[in-house]
Order: C-alpha cells, then structure tokens, then sequence
C-alpha cells in the first residue's frame, strides 16, 4: 500500500509526463480498465461457483439405502436380526 506522500510523488510524476490534458484522459481509461477487471473477476468467481453447485454428486447416503430395500422374510421380526444372522461366520470345528 502506498503512503500519502508515495501518491503524491506518483502524481506529480503523471502530472509531469502526461501533462494537465491529457492526465483526466488516462484517469478515465485507468477506471474503465479496473472496473472491467472488476467485473470480469467477479463473473468469473460466480461462474465457478454456480459449476461447482451443479456438479456436487448426489449419492443416496446408507440410511436412504437402508430403507428403500425390503426386509425379505416374514420369520424376521426386525432387520439388526436379519443383518446379524447374515453376517455370521460357521464356527470351526476342533
């Protein structure tokens, strides 16, 4: 960041090599250019994100899973016990 008297020198350089005619002229260009950066930037940042929203992946989570598949057999009274007896390993014999 430039302090008051780095602005100062920076002006009366303009003012010296530009002259009083022509400095408003080229102040002018200098804001159009900025504002257009400005606005380029900031359709740019809206443009990812806008992208980045779309292309969020939409996965059914576990419980969704969960609850959209049926419980097959009536002799289940609920699905842990389902699950649990699915899961069981047969003991080794010794």
């Amino acid at each position: 960041m430039l302090s008051p008297s780095d602005t100062a020198i920076v002006f009366l350089l303009a003012l010296l090599l530009f002259g009083p005619d022509q400095l408003p002229r080229i102040a002018r260009q200098l804001g159009e250019a900025m504002r257009h950066v400005q606005s380029t930037t900031h359709s740019f940042m809206n443009e990812m994100e806008r992208a980045a929203r779309t292309d969020e992946p939409r996965h059914a989570t576990t419980i969704d899973a969960a609850v959209d598949e049926p419980i097959e057999g009536p002799e289940k009274e609920n699905a842990a016990e389902a699950a649990a007896e699915e899961t069981k390993t047969p003991e080794l014999g010794g």
